[in-house]
């Protein structure tokens, strides 16, 4: 499957979605519409529900349908691209095709995460998840798959036609020139915040972000400049964003983005176990990074 340009929903600033939790830990989902529509009003392109921000690991099954369905209902589902991540290909088809019968434009799609699957594994999954019949965003996290979608792997992956795009989180930006190298068509997706302006400038077509969550408009505007080339607007914005952006690395940044969704005024919620709070001086830190950005006109 090869969608053309103009039809590919991954292009521009796609939020993963924190996810508002109720102080019981229980689903906001009415929050979690706001949030979506709001993101899209302050000129963000689409949403990513289910991934690393929106917990979706400790979700139950009707939770996470309902999100995928919220977002949809929300925003418009050629908007939404869910990550359907699983243990195995069975399981992560079926979210595909939950993602499918929602009406969602694409979905995002880990490798198989149970075990250090080697590339016969990583291609029968891609394949069995691409048979639905919606475009699949690979997202390479070798960091915590264990799996490493080498560019190599993703031309593979490309050629066979299971994938038209990857999130690339390995934050080795050397890898934007090699893919493009190799599978010229495959679009590039920023997949860490804090590589941002590197990848940008390299040729990204996308950028899956977590902290649009808080400061959607500040974000859009650094990535709009980033790839358009005005390196005078971006570099100043990426100084002042950066000490935010790099939490993406950390174990604690769902809490960071939903420290800073709280100080800026959204409902971002409790965290579900088993995510590690942030430590006092963690918290300190996001703190004044958040305020120190509203105080900049960041928001």
């Amino acid at each position: 499957m090869t969608v053309p340009e103009q039809n590919r929903p991954w292009h521009g600033v796609l939020v993963a979605t924190a996810l508002p939790l109720r102080d019981d830990l229980s689903v906001d989902y009415e929050a979690f519409a706001a949030h979506c529509a709001w993101l899209v009003e302050n000129g963000c392109d689409g949403v990513v529900p289910n991934g690393s921000l929106g917990e979706y690991q400790v979700l139950t099954p009707e939770e996470r349908a309902r999100v995928v369905e919220t977002a949809v209902e929300a925003v418009g589902g050629q908007r939404v691209i869910p990550g359907v991540a699983a243990y195995g290909s069975a399981e992560a088809r079926r979210w595909a095709e939950q993602a499918r019968e929602a009406g969602c434009a694409a979905v995002m799609l880990l490798p198989p995460n149970a075990y250090r699957a080697d590339e016969r594994s990583v291609r029968a999954h891609y394949a069995a998840v691409a048979e639905v019949g919606l475009p699949v965003v690979a997202y390479n996290n070798p960091h915590d798959t264990k799996v490493d979608l080498t560019p190599e792997l993703l031309a593979r992956l490309h050629a066979d036609g299971h994938i038209q795009a990857v999130k690339e989180f390995s934050g080795d930006v050397r890898r934007a020139y090699r893919i493009a190298e190799l599978a010229p068509e495959l679009d590039l997706l920023i997949g860490a915040d804090d590589v941002l302006l590197e990848l940008a400038t390299a040729g990204a077509k996308g950028w899956v972000a977590g902290y649009p969550n808080a400061l959607p408009r500040a974000t859009v505007e650094l990535y709009r400049a980033a790839v358009a080339g005005d390196l005078a607007t971006a570099v100043p914005l990426y100084r002042q964003l950066h000490p935010l952006l790099r939490w993406d690395s950390r174990t604690e940044f769902v809490q960071a983005i939903k420290l800073s969704m709280d100080i800026v005024g959204r409902p971002g919620g409790a965290c579900r176990p088993p995510r590690v709070p942030l430590l006092p001086e963690q918290e300190k830190a996001v703190r004044a990074a958040t305020e120190q950005a509203v105080a900049d006109g960041l928001g």
